[in-house]
């Protein structure tokens, strides 16, 4: 049988299909519609929620940039005093208008603050990276911000939290092997081994000329360049060795600057090393770092005589210390200090000294009955620990220079002992150095110490005043030597016709040593501004060229440094930023750690 659907029913069945279709797309259109809108609204939100963490991290980073500043300018003493104003430090319409359109709180109900937190006492410990491998005072933070957009700006009512940790630390200098303030320069021509950190706050140039080996990180504020900085600027033509993961040679670092009320030029910094003018606030930040007030001892000498006198600890009042004690008039007196003159053959000048014997100093400082007893109420117990030299002797009829020397240093006081003067600075024979130790990279029985000054020169136990005027192969050959201290002190910078002479030559020598005498240092390197008075250029070695043949050099860092008591006296201290960790929150929470 055959059926056949009328016009009509043909019809009415089309429109049902084209309803069908009409009806699918329209369901099909009201999805991608629905699709659309859901995802606006969650590009929207996630745009919001990103901004509010930005925001909630900006309140963080306004807290912990201020709280660095207050640090580095005044230390925990400053921010103790601004402990209260921290929390309060949320972002507002006058940073940005954008903060105007949320609300903050510091997830205990307290709206327009922050939480912060102290979460461990400051103690002197391995620091967290970038600075690991460092010791230093470190007090750990935590800061938590909340934040929300007000409710009239928004549709979605988002909240964020973000959580930083951070330390504030101070680090000693000496925990370098070698730190720079100036261009750093790393040329030797033997195989040399750096077992300590390096750093510097300007450029490195490395060009050995056989291998040179780094034990450790070498960072730089600025680059580092494996070729020389004077031209022509040849690559290296030994090998150097970087120490391998996880340490570092990286620039790009942060300077890291002395606490001192301005910037750490080369000029500002030397500031440290002078006496300061009388106008200066003993309380300003300068005068904190400078060496003359941190000493116990103040030495001054002049064509009119020596004064010797307590330090800026007791304004000096100790003035009542027999002449005899101290001044050395013949080889018979008791006294420790005597001046003396030499020529120093790089310098063309005669050096007007005032000589330190360290051996009678430690005799006198165990006995005086004037120092000691107004010492003993300091962290010193009575023992001197650091001496300041101010000498202005001159002579109209000859080139002259300020001087002072330390000799008989085999063995220091018991507390250690910080030498610093503004002029040039010589060391004869060991110093810091009991027999046992002495040729040895080993500080086991040595004291804390450091040799301060405008430069500073190793002179071996066989330097002849009376010799100094002869040529170099008429004056006595040096004799092994070590020294056991930290030095601070300037260098004479490269220039375009000229070498400094490179870390190689930072001590400075002025007799024939024939590469095969040994000049053995234990120690820390430390360049902080250009020479001021001791400013002759290096011109090289050899008996060519008269000034010295250059010893053996079995140098290292000392370990000792990286133990609080076993830092220099009066050692400079860093103060700066080191961020742990950065962590999103659950909203409107502290995450509280409890305290120490």
């Amino acid at each position: 049988m055959k059926l056949s659907l009328s016009p009509h029913q043909r019809h009415g069945s089309t429109i049902v299909v084209v309803l069908i279709l009409c009806c699918i797309t329209l369901l099909i259109m009201a999805s991608a519609l629905q699709w659309t809108s859901t995802s606006t609204n969650l590009s929207h939100r996630n745009n919001e929620y990103n901004r509010t963490v930005a925001i909630a991290e900006a309140a963080t980073e306004k807290v912990i940039g201020r709280m660095a500043a207050d640090y580095r300018k005044g230390g925990e003493p400053l921010l103790n005093a601004n402990s209260n104003i921290y929390k309060g430090l949320v972002p507002a319409a006058s940073n940005n208008v954008l903060f105007s359109k949320y609300e903050f709180n510091n997830g205990l109900g307290q709206t327009g603050e922050v939480f912060l937190q102290s979460i461990a006492s400051t103690m002197f410990t391995n620091l967290d990276a970038p600075y690991r491998g460092l010791y230093g005072y470190a007090t750990p933070f935590r800061v938590i911000a909340n934040a929300r957009q007000r409710t009239n700006t928004t549709l979605f009512n988002i909240a964020a939290g973000v959580r930083q940790d951070f330390q504030l630390t101070t680090i000693p200098i000496f925990q370098f092997a070698i730190f720079y303030n100036l261009d750093l320069e790393i040329n030797p021509g033997p195989v040399m081994d750096i077992t300590g950190p390096v750093h510097c706050n300007e450029n490195i140039y490395i060009a050995p000329g056989d291998t040179l080996t780094f034990h450790d990180d070498v960072t730089s504020a600025e680059e580092i360049f494996e070729h020389r900085k004077e031209p022509p600027q040849n690559p290296p033509g030994g090998k150097i060795v970087y120490a391998p993961p996880p340490h570092v040679h990286v620039g790009g670092r942060p300077s890291l600057n002395l606490p001192i009320g301005t910037n750490n030029t080369p000029q500002n910094v030397r500031e440290v090393v002078e006496v300061p003018p009388t106008s200066e606030s003993v309380t300003s930040d300068m005068a904190k770092e400078r060496f003359y007030n941190k000493a116990d001892m103040i030495i001054t000498v002049s064509n009119s005589g020596i004064k010797v006198t307590s330090g800026r600890f007791n304004n000096f009042a100790t003035t009542n210390i027999p002449r005899s004690m101290y001044y050395n008039s013949n080889t018979l007196s008791s006294g420790f200090l005597k001046t003396a003159s030499f020529l120093n053959a790089r310098e063309g000048k005669t050096v007007l000294s005032l000589d330190i014997d360290i051996a009678k100093l430690v005799k006198w400082n165990a006995t005086n009955a004037t120092i000691r007893p107004v010492l003993t109420n300091t962290a010193t117990k009575g023992d001197i620990t650091i001496i300041y030299v101010a000498n202005y002797l001159t002579n109209a009829g000859l080139p002259t220079q300020a001087g002072v020397r330390l000799v008989n240093g085999t063995e220091l006081p018991p507390k250690g002992l910080t030498v610093a003067t503004a002029s040039p600075i010589y060391i004869k024979g060991h110093y810091n150095a009991p027999p046992a130790v002495q040729g040895k990279n080993d500080t086991t029985g040595t004291k804390p110490a450091a040799v301060v000054g405008d430069a500073v020169t190793i002179l071996s136990a066989n330097w002849n005043d009376s010799l100094s005027t002869l040529g170099l192969a008429a004056r006595n050959k040096a004799t092994h030597t070590t020294v056991n201290a930290a030095f601070l002190a300037g260098i004479v910078e490269t220039t375009n016709s000229m070498y400094s002479g490179g870390v190689e030559n930072f001590p400075r020598f002025l007799e024939s040593w024939g590469n095969s005498v040994k000049f053995t240092y234990n120690g820390s390197m430390v360049v902080m501004f250009p020479s001021k008075h001791a400013k002759s250029d290096w011109v090289g070695t050899g008996a060519g060229i008269g000034i010295y043949d250059p010893p053996k050099r079995e140098w290292a860092f000392d370990q000792n440094f990286r133990q609080l008591d076993k830092l220099p006296p009066g050692t400079p201290m860093m103060r700066l930023l080191v961020r742990s960790t950065w962590a999103m929150v659950r909203p409107n929470t502290t995450n509280v750690v409890a305290g120490p």
